[in-house]
């Protein structure tokens, strides 16, 4: 069992309050367990040297409360209608959420918990980097920063952010049914509070409910937590959620603040990929708070696109935090598909239904329906001073113990990139709008990768290998798409113009799946489409079939060299044709996968008709400027042999009308060339036939003049 009191706590000052005797604890947590069991209040637990105050000294508690038996507590309500509110409606108690033994909350097994030295503390995404392989095991880890802010996160957001005020969401307190008579919503607005005044507030209602100004153990709050989740008479708490701003100090001598571990400076970082990003996305490029009271809760949910992010405990009482890892994602989905939801209020087949509902991040259940379904679950008691890292695709949810202050940012380092496009994909089978341009963070980082390969005297660590693994497996991926989808196109002999594509991303209006090296248009659809569209017939899902248009980029020719140099990195090409084979690739649909059989060769060259005539008109253009410059040679010659000769000057300005004559005839051919090109292969053959005709007529009438000119010196 993970109790709070079993772990070092940081308070504002830097005080640290530590347990005094193992004996005392055992003994409480046995009384505490007896109360569980007979229903008999245990004593208060005043811990008084855990100072949780960010702003104001903790309020003081009453002597004469006591605690009131937890069947029959009845939660007062404040002036405000901040706290626990008054109803009259009975207990909502949910069968599917068996809460009446609340024994599993000490099975749950405790995440790794790390103490980097301050060497290793230097360069946060280095040091995630060297602990990820291990700690992305159990979907979330705790870290104990060696450097202590020395402003508190009251004095920055009330000095450094003058009239720092935020509105909270009042969150109702209770489990639901989730069918369609039985929902749970955050949408209900609170008040706007002053960091202070929340503060008084939330710790007042503490106060009242346990005669204490100091933290309880976070194993007795938990129970507590769920407790009255199950059986309480659906009271509500606030939760300031996604309010702007950062509690790190901006003063040169606050070592956190100064640190690379400054959430504001920190997803912009070389190795964090958002740093690509070039518009402020407040809570994913940018670092948002989060304050909270005794009980606010942050449902489950996994963190947009499948990032990573970072939590930072500035102050307060602790957090309760539970994990799954990513790797257990689908099985996480498959319980809450088929033991929370009612199928009726899924608007999809499927987990996709489950992750579509999951994504409004109001579903909270108790963590023993996982473990009953052989679900890993992880937990980790959050104090101030400590960080939480969430890994890609982790699902996590937790609460507070009392009020606190944190703050919370995303990041993403290569080994992303493959749950990036698995998160893609998800969001366009659901049509949900991306937050972030994932193909171009992919195109951007490959391309820059391979540019500062070239410098041989690079060397990179192990984890930097591993992470520019990833990178070159993704990117290798999404060019064959790309590549393949254009065959498609081709095969089936469509008419087909191509533009280049000069808007950087753009969203599809079929899926809203984000596109940045390709996209098309047509009859049918005024707005973009993506490739993932194209059947491995070739033809996209629409009525025309014909007049489209391929807006490509302009650099995929390099790219694709990119791309095969990358395959001749050892392990690359075999994966990508393993995931392929194997139908694991979650960035191709399975109507896009490459067959042998199809004649398909990656890398071939795939030309359109548009493609075919700029070539015929680059080569008439090279002909024509060979011709031009043998004139130009001929006429230069003539002029050192006879510089005096005034015949000269006429033979100049007679070669010089010739050269425009020729120009014209050229400019001619060309118009007849874009005015004559028909729609099939066959026809642009025989307009080649003609070009050549002419052209050679050209040379000749060139030939003569030149001899004319000979002549007359």
């Amino acid at each position: 069992m993970l109790l709070a009191v079993h772990v070092p706590a940081y308070n504002v000052e830097g005080n640290v309050w530590s347990p005094k005797g193992k004996n005392g604890q055992e003994n409480l947590k046995r009384k505490r367990l007896r109360w569980m069991k007979s229903g008999v209040a245990p004593e208060t637990v005043n811990v008084t040297s855990l100072k949780t105050s960010c702003t104001v000294k903790a309020v003081k508690p009453t002597t004469s409360c006591q605690l009131r038996k937890q069947s029959n507590e009845k939660l007062s309500s404040h002036s405000s209608g901040s706290l626990f509110e008054k109803d009259i409606s009975l207990e909502c108690i949910v069968d599917k959420f068996n809460t009446a033994d609340l024994e599993w909350t000490e099975k749950i097994p405790e995440c790794p918990v790390y103490q980097p030295s301050k060497e290793e503390f230097k360069d946060p995404l280095i040091y995630l980097q060297k602990i990820s392989p291990e700690a992305s095991k159990y979907g979330i880890c705790k870290i104990i920063s060696p450097l202590s802010a020395s402003n508190s996160a009251g004095s920055v957001l009330m000095k450094e952010q003058r009239g720092f005020k935020f509105t909270t969401r009042v969150q109702p307190l209770r489990l639901a049914e989730w069918d369609l008579d039985d929902k749970v919503t955050f949408s209900l607005r609170g008040r706007n509070y002053t960091l202070r005044d929340f503060e008084k507030m939330a710790n007042k209602l503490f106060a009242r409910r346990y005669c204490t100004s100091g933290c309880l153990p976070s194993s007795f709050l938990e129970k507590e937590f769920w407790h009255e989740m199950a059986y309480g008479k659906k009271g509500t708490v606030e939760y300031a959620i996604n309010v702007d701003g950062s509690a790190f100090s901006s003063d040169p001598r606050d070592q956190l603040g100064k640190s690379k571990w400054n959430l504001k400076t920190l997803p912009r970082l070389p190795k964090s990929t958002l740093r690509l990003v070039e518009a402020v996305i407040p809570g994913i490029t940018d670092p948002m708070l989060y304050i909270g009271m005794l009980f606010s809760m942050f449902a489950w949910h996994v963190e947009d696109h499948y990032l990573y992010s970072i939590n930072y405990h500035h102050c307060g009482a602790p957090k309760t935090w539970y994990g799954v890892p990513g790797c257990s994602a689908l099985d996480f989905e498959k319980v809450v598909r088929y033991h929370v939801y009612n199928p009726d209020i899924l608007s999809n087949e499927g987990e996709d239904g489950a992750f579509d509902l999951l994504l409004e991040k109001t579903t909270m259940f108790p963590p023993n329906i996982l473990l009953q379904h052989d679900v890993p679950v992880f937990k980790a008691v959050q104090m101030p001073g400590e960080f939480v890292i969430t890994f890609p695709r982790a699902y996590h949810a937790g609460f507070s113990n009392g009020f606190n202050c944190g703050e919370a940012v995303n990041f993403a380092i290569g080994d992303w990139f493959p749950f990036g496009a698995a998160a893609s994909q998800r969001y366009a089978l659901l049509s949900r709008m991306p937050i972030l341009p994932y193909e171009e963070l992919l195109c951007k980082e490959a391309m820059l990768l391979f540019r500062s390969s070239k410098h041989k005297a690079l060397e990179y660590s192990f984890a930097d290998s591993v992470s520019h693994h990833f990178i070159k497996v993704s990117f290798v991926k999404l060019i064959r798409f790309h590549h393949y989808a254009r065959w498609c196109l081709k095969k089936v002999r469509v008419s087909l113009s191509v533009s280049p594509n000069f808007q950087g991303t753009i969203i599809c209006s079929l899926c809203k799946r984000d596109c940045y090296v390709a996209y098309l248009k047509c009859n049918c659809y005024c707005n973009p489409i993506c490739l993932f569209h194209v059947t491995d017939a070739g033809s996209l899902k629409c009525q025309c079939g014909t007049n489209r248009i391929l807006f490509l980029r302009e650099d995929i020719s390099e790219m694709e060299n990119v791309a095969q140099k990358f395959e001749q990195d050892e392990g690359i090409l075999q994966e990508v044709q393993q995931e392929i084979k194997c139908g694991d690739d979650m960035c191709l649909p399975p109507n896009m996968i490459p067959c042998i059989k199809d004649g398909y060769t990656p890398y071939s060259e795939v030309m359109f008709i548009d493609d075919q005539i700029r070539v015929k008109r680059k080569s008439v253009e090279a002909e024509t400027r060979t011709v031009k410059n043998a004139m130009t040679l001929n006429l230069l010659k003539q002029q050192e042999l006879r510089p005096q000769n005034k015949l000269h000057l006429k033979g100049i300005i007679s070669g010089r009308t010739a050269m425009s004559r020729d120009e014209a005839e050229t400019i001619k051919i060309r118009k007849n060339v874009g005015a004559n090109v028909g729609k099939t292969e066959d026809r642009n053959e025989v307009l080649q036939v003609r070009m050549s005709n002419r052209l050679q007529k050209t040379r000749k009438k060139s030939s003569r003049s030149i001899s004319r000119l000979s002549s007359r010196f």
